[in-house]
């Protein structure tokens, strides 16, 4: 079964963001943890949370993937920076305690001229000092296109952060479509060698979530600008192919296109009729 969601709002809480996939046949979803652009956060409602774990579990939703803010940069040279980083993903991983089985997704950072190694160095840091051996959420780096100097635009990035995290266990990685494109990895042409690369740089079975965006930028451009499923530089049958990919396809899939929820639903139902599900 394909399990794909959209980014959806978290302001009601979650079990109308439960509600509200499945009114566009998602069976998962993403949200923000807090403000994106910010810091602030209401407290958990736990009764909320209580109420949607039933109709999750009623309605066949799937692991469900936290987005961190947009803000959060654990590898800034500005101590003050990297704290506030610290503190927000520690509280976010307390939060999503309450949801177990869920991811916690959030982009490296930039090294702002301290050099790659420094901001590897540095986001590795942070995540031993927040991760615990009984918490239930993986964390995932996520992809990054390589606009100015972002860490993770690579995958031998990526894993460096990983071998130097002692909980490694704790985590993952999440594939954007558009952030690879965009950092110069061809998966309209490719799809199979950069799969096999990412195998052997950083192992598929850290593999957790995909991103599933087409660009508005041409290969290798290092802009991130997503664009609408087909209407875009990867195009809808290299798209298709990602999700029918025989080391992919059982992966939970998210929609970060420039949609509002019909575009969602539109997108969701031409990803549904093309998916195979046994194979290519």
């Amino acid at each position: 079964m394909l399990t794909i969601g959209c980014h959806l709002s978290s302001s009601k809480g979650y079990l109308a963001m439960g509600k509200e996939a499945r009114k566009i046949n998602a069976n998962t979803f993403q949200f923000f943890t807090r403000n994106p652009r910010g810091g602030s956060v209401k407290a958990l409602d736990l009764k909320d949370v209580e109420e949607y774990l039933s109709y999750a579990r009623e309605q066949g939703i799937r692991q469900i993937l936290a987005h961190a803010p947009y803000t959060l940069n654990a590898c800034s040279a500005d101590e003050g920076l990297r704290a506030f980083a610290k503190n927000t993903m520690a509280d976010d991983l307390l939060r999503l305690e309450h949801i177990p089985g869920s991811c916690y997704n959030f982009h490296p950072g930039s090294h702002v001229k301290q050099g790659a190694e420094a901001g590897i160095s540095l986001i590795a840091d942070a995540l031993n000092e927040i991760l615990k051996p009984e918490q239930h959420t993986t964390v995932l780096l996520e992809t990054m296109a390589g606009k100015g100097s972002e860490v993770g635009r690579t995958f031998e990035e990526l894993r460096e952060i990983l071998d130097r995290v002692t909980l490694s266990d704790h985590m993952g990685v999440c594939l954007d479509t558009c952030h690879v494109w965009d950092g110069g990895y061809d998966i309209v042409n490719h799809l199979d060698d950069v799969v096999k690369e990412f195998d052997q740089v950083i192992g598929l079975g850290r593999l957790k979530a995909i991103h599933l965006n087409d660009s508005k930028n041409p290969l290798g451009a290092h802009k991130d600008r997503h664009e609408k499923i087909g209407q875009g530089y990867i195009g809808k049958e290299a798209l298709i192919r990602v999700i029918n990919h025989p080391m992919l396809k059982d992966l939970p899939f998210y929609l970060e296109t420039p949609n509002e929820l019909d575009g969602y639903k539109a997108e969701i139902a031409l990803l549904r009729e093309n998916y195979r599900e046994n194979g290519r």
